[in-house]
């Protein structure tokens, strides 16, 4: 096999592959040689068949088997040999002149990473900004939950329902006098006003009280996700069992029970416990941030265009996501497209951030395990409708690019956290409204150096895409998050069919850089 060298630019090459004909022939002739004990004929015992037959029977699909695998062979032999180490899948073109019995050619153009010399990660110094939680937000939240928690006790048996009022009631739908299913229920708690039921169910249950029984009469909406229901008229005999006013109680141990708690105090110590998370969080994006930038401050290197561009479109699709969820969104895309510019320099950060990570990595030691792996993928694969998490898994195992995506994440915050032990840290208590200033400081500031920026150097400005080299939220000054869409809810036969659920796994805001990955296909995620 020859190989020659036909470009070398930066991290750009290319080369010129020959594959001998004889070199083929002879995988060919060992192919034939496999399968002929297989191959059944009329007239010859099993395994005799002479070659010239099963040549003859199946040489195309053996000609284009041992094509495709001495390409395979030769790509491979080409990575070891000149030591390569590509930055994505590489791109091959063959020579669509070739004739069986001749010589294969074909090109290969390959990005190499770029050789990066382990920064030193002694002497790191960086500021940690604690936020404690006081008695009087514990107190705050507490409210504001119980603002939350409507709560009702038995009103008079004398008292008219009204707006605001809670009805207990049993029901029975039927259509031309046939009760019809899911249209039954008994003891159903029904707020008056609140959009529960099918429009014009609530309506008609203003003014009554205890022990009334009531027809009510409503046409189910033409969008009604229950086919055989849609735009039917029907008619619920109510009975109702009491009314219901809201109860202003104290926050007493009665509240906590309510909730599904043991006491006040530990619905308390919940409520700090989450709190003290929350704010940890902010500790980390602060801190994470300032690790960042003295990395990305220390380093400029060349890195992939691939890998940029890769994650550019990834950044790009994003923000045309959001612009069509706004009012006008022409006019919220002219002004995307006029940062155009920022937000390929944010690409190109990332993917140095992510290189200069995973060098910091593993110079130092920093796994993954392979328990960690399965632990991932079996999470991946919940976002996939059950029948398909098998064929994901199995996806991931065959696809190497795709389980480097998957595992960069993880690998990058051990990475992270390898340099917070190393670094010597300074512990400075501030106020939640003093570190989130000090967040917001941060995101303007590199706006401004993203508009300022040569091309070869990324900035850090605020980008809602997928996380990449740098992954999580937590630490990415440039990781703006999608607003979380909430899908309508549609209403049920009378009540209220539970609101579909929001997408349970959002977009992955931890996505490594963008990558082309082999033939194979991920199953569709699941809707």
């Amino acid at each position: 096999m020859q190989i020659v060298e036909t470009t070398n630019e930066g991290l750009k090459r290319a080369y010129a592959i020959t594959i001998p004909a004889d070199a083929i022939e002879a995988r060919i002739a060992a192919e034939v040689k496999s399968i002929a004990p297989q191959v059944r004929m009329p007239g010859f015992r099993p395994g005799k068949v002479p070659a010239n037959l099963v040549r003859k029977m199946h040489g195309e699909a053996i000609h284009g088997d041992a094509l495709n695998k001495a390409v395979k062979e030769a790509i491979d032999e080409l990575m070891q040999g000149k030591q390569l180490r590509p930055a994505m899948q590489p791109k091959v073109d063959f020579d669509q002149s070739y004739e069986q019995g001749k010589d294969a050619e074909l090109t290969v153009e390959v990005e190499v990473l770029p050789e990066i010399e382990a920064p030193k990660v002694d002497g790191l110094k960086l500021d940690k900004l604690v936020v404690p939680v006081s008695d009087e937000e514990v107190s705050e939240e507490l409210e504001r939950i119980a603002s939350g928690q409507k709560r009702y006790k038995d009103a008079p048996k004398s008292r008219k329902a009204k707006d605001g009022d809670q009805v207990v009631i049993d029901f029975v739908g039927s259509i031309d006098g046939e009760e019809f299913e899911g249209g039954a229920a008994e003891g159903a708690p029904l707020v008056i006003g609140s959009g529960t039921f099918i429009p014009g169910f609530e309506e008609q249950l203003t003014g009554v009280k205890a022990g009334d029984e009531k027809t009510v009469k409503v046409t189910f909406p033409e969008d009604y996700q229950a086919d055989h229901l849609a735009g039917k008229d029907a008619e619920f005999a109510v009975t109702v069992q009491g009314v219901k006013v809201e109860d202003e109680g104290d926050l007493d141990d009665d509240f906590a029970k309510s909730m599904g708690l043991e006491s006040l105090q530990q619905l308390k110590d919940l409520i700090k416990g989450q709190l003290e998370q929350q704010n940890a969080g902010l500790t980390r994006t602060a801190m994470k941030r300032g690790l960042l930038d003295k990395l990305a401050g220390d380093h400029d290197f060349d890195v992939p265009q691939g890998m940029v561009d890769a994650e550019f479109d990834q950044i790009w699709a994003q923000l045309q996501q959001e612009a069509q969820k706004e009012e006008d969104p022409e006019a919220a895309m002219k002004e995307v497209e006029a940062e155009k510019d920022d937000y390929r320099n944010i690409a190109e950060r990332r993917v140095r951030l992510g290189l200069l990570l995973s060098e910091i990595g593993q110079a130092n030691g920093v796994e993954v395990t392979n328990q960690e792996m399965q632990m991932l993928v079996q999470q991946a694969a919940q976002q996939y409708r059950e029948e398909d998490r098998q064929r994901f898994v199995e996806y991931v195992q065959s696809e190497p690019m795709a389980a480097a995506q998957l595992r960069a994440p993880l690998y990058e915050d051990k990475v992270v956290d390898f340099l917070f032990d190393k670094a010597d840290v300074t512990e400075k208590e501030v106020t939640r409204e003093e570190i989130e200033a000090a967040i917001e400081a941060d995101e303007e500031a590199d706006a401004a150096k993203a508009k300022k920026a040569p091309k070869k150097k990324a900035a850090a400005k605020k980008a809602p895409a997928k996380k990449a080299a740098a992954k999580k939220d937590d630490g990415k000054k440039d990781e703006k998050k999608a607003p979380a869409k909430k899908p309508a809810a549609k209403k049920a036969a009378p009540k209220k069919a539970a609101a579909k659920k929001a997408d349970d796994k959002k977009a992955d805001d931890k996505k490594a850089p963008a990558q082309k990955s082999a033939a194979k296909k991920a199953p569709a995620k699941k809707k």
